[in-house]
């Protein structure tokens, strides 16, 4: 279904990241990932149709190799990277504040900005962007984090609005508590209160999320534009 399209995936080196990378791989697509480990800890160099390129998505020259590889066709864009630097609000210092805001939206603006560029020229084009259950919900000691998280969920529906007539969908996908390598090295308690706390009674896995962006992705998806996916286990 997205047999040899390029596919961009930003923080594709673990958790969600890197179940998307195998479920898009899975299905025959060329994959362009983009993060900051070396290679050496990933799976990457086994794996065929896969272009792995160390960078930081908010450096100048992170953004430059990004839109250099776009130049050559550009059909599916994951902006999944992102990052925590919890705090509450009285003890959040400035950069960690200016950090979250650049990983997690400024660069989605930046490189959807390129993406669309392209994909304009192509007539087509999908991007899907990480937002998070905390967006709908606030979350104690993330005042950074959530702030671009429901920053990701308006943006997203503003580019939907503005590049529809132009062929390309905009979606997002808010996962709820996923059992990514980080959760699982909490204490035993905290992740059964998070257990308890999905009507589903468990934590999502990575390919969940990693299933969900690649329906939104696919033709399945071809009238869904401008939404938010929330893949929580129902949390309210």
């Amino acid at each position: 279904m997205l047999k040899d399209k390029r596919v961009f995936i930003t923080g594709g080196a673990a958790g969600i990241g890197f179940s998307t990378v195998k479920k898009f791989w899975q299905e025959g697509a060329e994959l362009i990932v983009f993060d900051m480990v070396d290679i050496s800890q990933t799976e990457f160099s086994k794996m065929e149709r896969i272009k792995y390129i160390k960078t930081d998505v908010t450096s100048k020259e992170g953004v430059e190799l990004i839109a250099q590889e776009m130049k050559n066709g550009v059909d599916v864009l994951i902006n999944n990277a992102g990052i925590t630097r919890d705090a509450s609000i009285l003890k959040m210092s400035e950069e960690m504040w200016d950090s979250v805001i650049d990983v997690n939206l400024k660069a989605v603006w930046k490189l959807s900005q390129l993406a669309i560029a392209q994909m304009k020229e192509q007539n087509s084009g999908v991007i899907l962007n990480a937002a998070s259950v905390v967006a709908h919900y606030g979350n104690f000691g993330q005042s950074n984090y959530v702030a671009t998280k429901a920053g990701v969920i308006g943006l997203t529906k503003t580019l939907a609005k503005e590049v529809g007539k132009y062929g390309i969908r905009v979606n997002s996908v808010a996962p709820g508590f996923i059992a990514t390598e980080m959760v699982k090295k909490m204490p035993q308690k905290v992740i059964d209160a998070m257990e308890e706390k999905t009507p589903l009674k468990r934590l999502g896995q990575t390919e969940d999320i990693a299933n969900a962006y690649f329906f939104l992705a696919s033709e399945q998806a071809s009238f869904i534009t401008g939404t938010c996916l929330t893949g929580d286990g129902g949390i309210i």
